[in-house]
């Protein structure tokens, strides 16, 4: 699951459902962010996924975010790396987001 996309997201519920205000943070983030095509996966769908991918990061909570196969963080770290800029960095890194130039023709 980690390896299928830019970016997975394992949460409660779904990108466009998500059923905790800490899934749902995250999923404002990506879209704010201008990442729709990330994978999700709802782990309240499977107590397997739930489990194996806390023991799989070493993270106690949901959710999850991993780009590029890497382990992000859960909801306050992806949050704080939004607010800092530090995620919009790391998604350009990964070439996950293009950098855009503004008017003058200068990186943003």
């Amino acid at each position: 699951e980690i390896d299928t996309a830019d970016v997975t997201v394992f949460m409660k519920g779904t990108k466009f459902a998500p059923q905790c205000g800490f899934s749902r943070a995250v999923a404002q983030v990506m879209e704010i962010q201008g990442v729709t095509n990330y994978n999700d996966v709802n782990v309240l769908a499977d107590e397997e996924i739930r489990s194996g991918i806390k023991e799989f990061s070493n993270w106690p909570t949901i959710p999850q975010v991993y780009v590029k196969g890497e382990f992000v963080g859960g909801c306050d770290i992806v949050v704080n790396m939004h607010k800092s800029g530090e995620l919009e960095e790391l998604l350009i890194k990964e070439g996950v987001l293009v950098e855009i130039d503004d008017e003058d023709g200068k990186k943003e």
